[in-house]
């Protein structure tokens, strides 16, 4: 059994679903950007170049704490996979079907969390994971194709988006004892450094720096934006379990629909709609067991 929401566990879910809301609304300024000439991979890069300056002018210990702890490389990488699947996927995809994809997470969570936390899935975990899986399938389920398979690279983007997640909400557990602004340092590090790192690699076009005046509010609005979400996640996550946490992050979903159908931004088939509401039943089960356990 779970035990139940407490005044101890309140604001931590309240912080993550801050989190999950930011990150529902950010689509919008990922492709205004886009539609300004930047690349996502720029985007992503320039994005968190300003929070990690930021972060090393108020909090310069977090930079000392991360080459103290060098293990924190690993957050870093798994944070900046994170960030560069996920801002590319929903810049260049179908916003819902990019996010529905994203929320794989709990099935990857819970195995990450068993394998690293020793967290043993439960018998509910194991049908969550079962309705969220029946879910993707109905999301990725193309009418006339055999079978259910990514059918391009946002696809593919937003469900690698969602393993590297689920995998920087599992080392945010495990390594809770260490400094917050080392792990905040270590995870805008990871964001700035691969996508600057792929977008040399891929060669993607050039920050458009003529035309700064049209992207840069944009850009100051997601850093102030990311810099909260950070402090938010790092909060939660490291005082709920690993489950819990992917869980509650669901409620992206929702902020995402809703924002993108009343935007016009996204035409969902109906087995989308299917495989979202099954997701979404695999995280009401969790929050009914939540309060009830």
């Amino acid at each position: 059994m779970t035990r139940p929401l407490t005044a101890g566990t309140t604001l931590p879910a309240l912080a993550l679903l801050f989190n999950a809301m930011v990150w529902g609304l950010t689509w919008i300024a990922f492709k205004a950007l886009h539609d300004h000439g930047l690349h996502p991979l720029w985007s992503t890069a320039i994005v968190y170049g300003g929070a990690l300056t930021v972060l090393l002018v108020t909090r310069p210990s977090g930079l000392r704490g991360v080459g103290q702890h060098p293990h924190l490389l690993m957050l870093a990488l798994a944070a900046g996979l994170t960030n560069v699947s996920f801002n590319w996927a929903v810049t260049i995809g179908d916003v819902v079907r990019v996010v529905l994809l994203f929320y794989m997470m709990p099935v990857w969570s819970t195995g990450l969390a068993w394998w690293l936390l020793d967290e043993r899935p439960t018998a509910a975990a194991v049908v969550r994971m079962g309705l969220a899986l029946m879910g993707v399938v109905l999301v990725l389920y193309k009418p006339g194709a055999l079978g259910a398979a990514p059918t391009g690279l946002a696809d593919a983007l937003a469900l690698l988006g969602g393993f590297s997640f689920a995998l920087t909400n599992t080392l945010l557990r495990r390594w809770r004892g260490t400094p917050k602004s080392a792990r905040a340092t270590a995870m805008f590090i990871g964001g700035v450094g691969l996508s600057a790192v792929l977008a040399w690699a891929l060669a993607v076009e050039p920050v458009p720096w003529a035309h700064w005046t049209a992207w840069l509010p944009w850009a100051a609005a997601l850093v102030a934006a990311f810099l909260c979400v950070n402090l938010a996640l790092q909060y939660g996550a490291a005082r709920l379990p690993a489950q819990t946490t992917s869980l509650i992050m669901l409620s992206e979903v929702v902020f995402a629909t809703v924002s993108a159908v009343m935007l016009g931004a996204t035409h969902p088939s109906a087995s989308t709609w299917l495989g979202g509401a099954l997701i979404m039943a695999a995280a009401l089960l969790a929050v009914v067991r939540q309060r009830v356990g």
